[in-house]
Parts: structure tokens; sequence; C-alpha cells
């Protein structure tokens, strides 16, 4: 008889879930119901005999892995989920490696280091070799070693690696290999390990002990992966080593959604997946419950035209709904103001909350305009991926008092609050017991506990010893008290609470408020069940470790805030809304300047534009602008090109959400122009930009004239039919066409082959001019 959960899930769901043993690829498109899938297989291996603490599924948000034991917990009932290892891969891999950290040489309590920490330790190693921190930026050593460490290449291994020499050395940076040895000498000596090397000491743990290999092997005996097409070689090996044995790897993602290649993931992972295992079996997950039949065919459209991909069809019995509306606006603000304007008119007409609105878009830098006019407005927004709370310095602060009371050997986090609140240990102090630190090689904490033989005096001895004396004290009580308890104590005695409270200003006020939440989280995280289920854990140690590795989803998620999210579309993955809002669509921007060098990164930024699709259910506004202000000068845009690959059944061209327009000069509300040859529509089918539009409401247009017609870009009215050709068919004595510079005959070529520079006379154009191909989209006119 087939179990009554399986009774929720269709035919290819079914499929999946009730798959044990053996390798199994799970192609889930967007809005598939991957997770029901994860969560329900999950079950359904438990309620065959398979023991939860014999299970490992690995996910990308904490989240995603509460949600999934929670779902579990209902369709079992009782307690037996918690028994589950299910969660982010650093979280799982940092519990595994407390427990085996002395093999490596750490203490159990080793201090995670965010990425302002590692980059803190990076910035003073720069300056002790009387390096430029200018040249070697922190932010730029910091993600070379990233790389190589979701690489699997060890600081020995970068400085022996020739290629990777080569290339330091082209970008006149040379000493990266070593200030990388040092930084992971640093760290090790800190008693600290930073994101990165949660992945790859696990790895060398794996790898360099065998014993420890064989006994996860055999006790994670099935193993999940969530989102595999985010995973990067480090996690690669890792999945690979553990699941050797039994090979019960179930592996659920979208290579159409892989758009995390600059955190090191590579789609090549899912891609070569059934060249990895024998007898794979492979389940599609086609079926859509998010989205419209219009939204969907424009993804599907859209994503065609990529080359690199597993074929699939996604399809939905959900209604056609309504045309995706495109809209251009003259300018940056304009689009800013049309967006909040058509989101008050639709929570009237549609009765949308707030939460139903998500803006998106491809940088951060873009939420300005948006959030100016929302304000205007009186609609409450949250932007996501701004400061976190637990990055703002007052926080810092605190939690460094308790990162040291948990390991003394963290030089950061004792560096930061050594005088904090001012107790007389000044910078000349400080700097002498780092370098006591370094030539004895010896902990900056010994140095401090050893003061009186190292020479402080004074007033100055007194300060470190009171200190010392301060940071045990904290220590004397982990043992029999909890997080908060610990916490409570440490805000008293280094009247960090007394100081904040005492500020009476606004910022004052604020900090001191910040402080306060803290301690309600600790006190929250005392008071809450565990989910780990294995132990009521509720010390400090296992509080820290739990905030550091909050992703970037986990961070003010606060779903039933009735307030419009503004986010970047890579945060915005793996969510969903009712309406959104993809703005800034214009060329050099979505597509950025930075991904259309290739193939592989254009391809990831037409992956990009999918996810943003697929995240609507009901509505969709993409948008332009004519012009907005790019690094502090004027730039005019043409529309992306991903809005040419859109199949035209589904789109609305016109839609300005105003009072239609009739011709160029007309009243009323702003709007696209809609007269013959002259609509947006017409003008892209020919490959020319359209106008600038008319002002995006009736307000703003009834404070200046109606805009006359304008040329599409400069003077030069480009040939119909106007289409780019390929950069790499262009030579030297080749007559060509500008959209803007008009008719031309190039000169002579320089550059790399992907990235061509031409130098080309317009004789009625501005005369000479060195023009980038990837960007000038030139058309032959002769060769």
């Amino acid at each position: 008889m087939k179990p009554n959960y399986l009774d929720e899930l269709n035919e290819r769901q079914q499929e999946a879930v009730m798959h044990i043993n053996g390798p199994l690829m799970i192609i889930a498109g967007a809005g598939s119901g991957k997770t029901k899938v994860l969560t329900t297989r999950i079950a359904h291996l438990m309620r065959h005999g398979v023991d939860a603490f014999n299970i490992l599924s690995l996910t990308f948000t904490n989240k995603a892995a509460r949600e999934m034991k929670e779902r579990v917990e209902k369709i079992l009932g009782g307690n037996e989920a918690r028994n589950l290892y299910i969660g982010t891969f650093h979280s799982v891999f940092a519990r595994l490696l407390r427990a085996e950290a002395h093999r490596l040489g750490y203490p159990n309590d080793f201090t995670i280091y965010d990425t302002d920490d590692a980059k803190s330790v990076l910035k003073t190693i720069i300056n002790e070799q009387n390096l430029d921190d200018k040249h070697y930026k922190p932010n730029f050593v910091y993600n070379r070693i990233s790389a190589a460490k979701n690489s699997l290449m060890g600081p020995e291994e970068y400085q022996h690696d020739n290629f990777v020499q080569q290339e330091d050395m082209r970008a006149n940076r040379p000493m990266i290999g070593k200030i990388y040895d040092m930084y992971a000498k640093r760290c090790f000596k800190n008693g600290a390990m930073d994101f990165d090397d949660l992945l790859y000491k696990m790895y060398i743990l794996l790898k360099q002990f065998p014993e420890t290999l064989h006994k996860y092997q055999h006790k994670f005996k099935y193993i999940m992966i969530d989102e595999y097409q985010d995973t990067n070689p480090a996690q690669y090996e890792i999945i690979k080593l553990l699941g050797s044995v039994h090979e019960n790897i179930c592996v659920v993602g979208d290579d159409a959604q892989s758009i995390y290649s600059f955190r090191g993931a590579t789609i090549e992972n899912i891609l070569q997946f059934e060249k990895d295992y024998d007898d794979v079996h492979v389940v599609k997950l086609e079926q859509n419950y998010r989205s419209t039949k219009s939204i969907l065919n424009v993804a599907n459209e859209v994503i065609a035209h990529n080359k690199g991909q597993i074929e699939k069809a996604l399809w939905t019995n959900n209604m056609e709904g309504e045309k995706i509306k495109l809209v251009r606006t003259m300018t940056d603000n304009e689009e800013g103001k049309y967006v909040a304007d058509t989101i008050a008119e639709q929570k009237l007409r549609n009765h949308y909350d707030n939460r139903d609105f998500a803006i998106l878009y491809r940088t951060n830098a873009q939420s300005r305009s948006f959030e100016e006019s929302l304000r205007r407005k009186g609609i409450p927004y949250r932007i996501y991926g701004g400061i976190s709370f637990y990055q703002r310095k007052e926080i810092k602060d605190f939690l460094a008092y308790l990162r040291i009371t948990i390991n003394t050997r963290d030089e950061e986090s004792l560096k930061r609050i050594i005088n904090y609140p001012v107790r007389g240990i000044g910078k000349t102090t400080i700097e002498k017991a780092v370098v006591i630190s370094n030539e004895q090689n010896i902990t900056f904490w010994e140095v401090l506990e050893r003061g009186r033989e190292f020479g402080f005096k004074g007033g100055t001895l007194e300060a470190v010893e009171g200190f010392v004396t301060m940071i045990k004290s904290f220590q004397a009580i982990l043992e029999k008290h909890n997080a908060y308890d610990v916490a409570v104590q440490v805000g008293k005695s280094t009247n960090i609470v007394k100081e904040l409270f005492n500020d009476k200003t606004t910022e004052g006020l604020a900090r001191y408020e910040n402080i306060q939440e803290l301690l309600n989280s600790i006190k929250e995280f005392t008071e809450t069940p565990t989910e780990d289920g294995e132990l009521l854990d509720k010390s400090l140690g296992s509080y820290l470790q739990q905030i550091t590795l909050l992703t970037d989803a986990d961070q003010g998620n606060d779903e039933n805030s009735d307030v419009v999210k503004l986010m970047t579309i890579h945060a915005a993955k793996g969510l969903e809304f009712p309406v959104v809002f993809s703005v800034g669509l214009e060329e050099n921007l979505f597509p950025s300047t930075l991904s259309i060098n290739t193939r592989e990164e254009l391809e990831e930024e037409r992956r990009l534009f999918y996810v943003v699709i697929t995240r609507a259910k009901a509505r969709l506004w993409l948008t332009y602008a004519s012009s907005r202000y790019r690094f502090g000068s004027l730039v005019n845009n043409e529309p992306s090109r991903f809005l040419e690959e859109m199949p035209e059944q589904f789109i609305d061209r016109s839609y300005a959400g105003g009072n239609a327009i009739r011709g160029f000069g007309g009243g009323g509300g702003g709007g696209l122009w809609n007269n013959g040859g002259n609509n947006m529509f017409d003008r892209m089918q020919k490959k020319a930009p359209a106008g600038p539009a008319a002002g995006s409401s009736a307000s703003s247009s009834s404070a200046r004239p109606a805009p006359k017609p304008a040329a599409p870009v400069g003077n030069h009215v480009p040939t119909p039919g106007f289409a780019p050709d390929d950069p790499a068919t262009m030579e030297a004595g080749m007559e060509v066409e500008h959209q803007k510079f008009g008719f031309g005959t190039i000169l002579s070529m320089e550059g790399a082959p992907n990235n061509r520079i031409a130098t080309v006379v317009f004789p009625k154009g501005g005369g000479e001019k060195k023009i980038m191909l990837n960007y000038a989209r030139l058309m032959i006119v002769k060769k």
C-alpha cells in the first residue's frame, strides 16, 4: 500500500522520493517543489528503516535546513527528525571539525573568522611586510586566497604552482603566496578558521586521516545535496570522499539557476554528475507550481538561448496570467518613481500587501532611486544585503569579548577590545605586545599574561593585569552557566552597556538598543529547544558558532513583516513573490560589463535573468532607464539584449502605468510612445534604441513640457535592420556603422582576442576614435 504522504506528489516527484539506493540526480526546475521532494524523500528513507543518524542532508541556508526538519517531523511525527544531520555545508562541517579539531592541532572551541575578521588579519600582515595596502588591497588578497582554498590549494601548493605564480606576477602582486602562507599560520596560531577553512580543513581531515574518513563514510550512508549546481570544487571533492563507500548520493539542482561562479561554484559539477557515478537514475521535475503560463513561457524562451544546459521544458497548470510589462523611463530617478507609483496603484487595484512586492536589481548600488521614491510615497521597505546586524561596531565589540572568553588565542578579538572601553592600554603597548608575540612565537594572550616578565610597568601593567583577570573571571563561569548568563556578566563587568546607556545622542541610543537586541537574541537562544537533538547545548560556544554561520538569506528573514523587499537577484534566489519588478535591464548593467567577454560569462548572466523571471508568481514588470548616472557620469543606455530574446506574444511593450499616450506630445500620464513605427517594439526589432520616454506619472509630465522626438542615439539614425556583427570577424580596412557616430573605417586593431580595441575614423561622427569592440556594437558595411 502506498504511503499517504506520497498522495500530494505528482508522478515524477514520487519517482524521486521512492528511489532509495544508488546515485540519484533530480533536475528540479524553478518552482517545481524540490523542497517537498527532498523532505518527503528523507521521511521515506526513515520509514524504510534508515536511521536518522545515518542521513546527511546539505543545504545552502540555515532557513532551508530548518524548514526541512520541520516538514520531516510533520510527516513522521515524534522527535526522530532531530537526529538528522541537516544544515549548510559550513555549519555541518564546523560541527564535525569541532569534534575532530585535535587531529589538526586546533582547539575544539576554535574561533570562526567572518570576512571582516579575515581581512583585518590580512591587513595586519600586509602592513608588517611593509607592502602598500592600496596595491595589495586586503579585499583582493582575501578573494585570491578564498579562491585557492575553494580549489583545495593550500599555501605551499599556491607558491609552487607555476600558472598561479605567473598570474600574480602579471598582476604585479608577487607576494600574495607569502601573504597566504603567513595568513594560514596566523589563523592557526590564533586558533581560528575562516569560512573557507571549514571546507578546506574538512577536506584535509578526510584526506589525511583514513580512520576519520572511514568513520564518516560509514556514518553517513545516505547523502543529499540541495542546490548542487552551486557547489564548488572543495564541496564536490568532500562529497565524493564521504559517498564513495555506499554511493547513495542524491543531488538536487537546476543548471539553469547556476549563478554563483564568482563564489567559486562550477556548473560542471551538475553537468558531469552522470559521468561520476555508474547507473545514475535521473528524474526531471518539470511541472512548475509557482508562476503563470505567461511568465513561464518567457522564462523557457530566454533560457533556451543557452548552449550549456540539461534539456528540460517547464510547464504549468496555472492560469495564463497577464503579459509581462516592459517599461522604459527617461532616467533612473523616474524608474524609481514609476515603480513606487505602480506599487501604490497595485495595492489599491488588486489589494496587495507591501510584502507581496519585490524590487530586484543587478547591483546593490541601484537601490537609491527606489528607496527615495518609496519613502516619498510612505511605502515601508527593507533592503536585504546591506550591513548585517552582526557587522555593526558595537555588536562586533561585544561579541569580541565573548569570543575571547571562549578562545584566548583569538588575536583579532583581543586587539579589538583590549582598550575598549578605555582602560589605559595604549597603541604603543599593543604594538609592543604584538612584536613580542611574533618574535617569541607565542600568542598575544600569553604576552599579556606574562606582562611583568616582558617589561610592562606602572599603570600599563596594572591595566593589563586587570584585563587578564577580568577575562579569566568570565571563563570561570563558562562551564556552569549558559550563554546568556555569561553575556550579562560581560556586559556588567566591562561597562559596555553602561557606557552606551549614558550616551544620550541618537547614535548612542541606537547602539544601546542594538546591544539590548543582541542580549535578547542570546536569551532566546538559551530558552529555545535545541534542533540538533543530540545535546542540549546552550553554551556560549554553541551560540557564537550559530550566529557566525548565518547566511545572507538567514539574516533579517521576516516574511511576516509588511514591507516591500529590495535585494539583488543573487540574494533573491530560492525566494518567490506575487509581484516582481526586475529593474535596470540595460546593456552593460544587465548583462554586466564585466560578464560579457566569454560565452560562459554571458550564459551565466542569462541564467541570472531566468532566475529573476521565475521569482514572480502572478505579475512581472521589467524596467530600464534611457539614462542613468554611473561612476559620476550620465550614461545613455541601450535596452538589455535579453529583452530581445523574449517571445512577443507574452510581452506588453507599451505598458507604462498611466493614461495612454497617442502621440509624442500626448497629455496624461507617463508611458511609452505608441504611434506606428515609433513605438519601442518596432525600434527594437530594427536593433535601434528607442527614444526617451515621457514622464512616469501625470504629475511629472505636467511639471515640464512634453518631450519632443529625439534621434535614437546621437545625431546618426541607424540603417533600418541594423544588427551588430561579431567583433571577432572584424579587421583593419573594413567599413563599419556605429549607432551614434555613423559610418567609418577601421584603421587598426589591438588587444587580446576577447577584448579587442579598434581605431576607427568617423568622417561625420567626430573623427578618429578608439573603441572597445565588445561594447561598441558595430555593423560591418563593407569588407
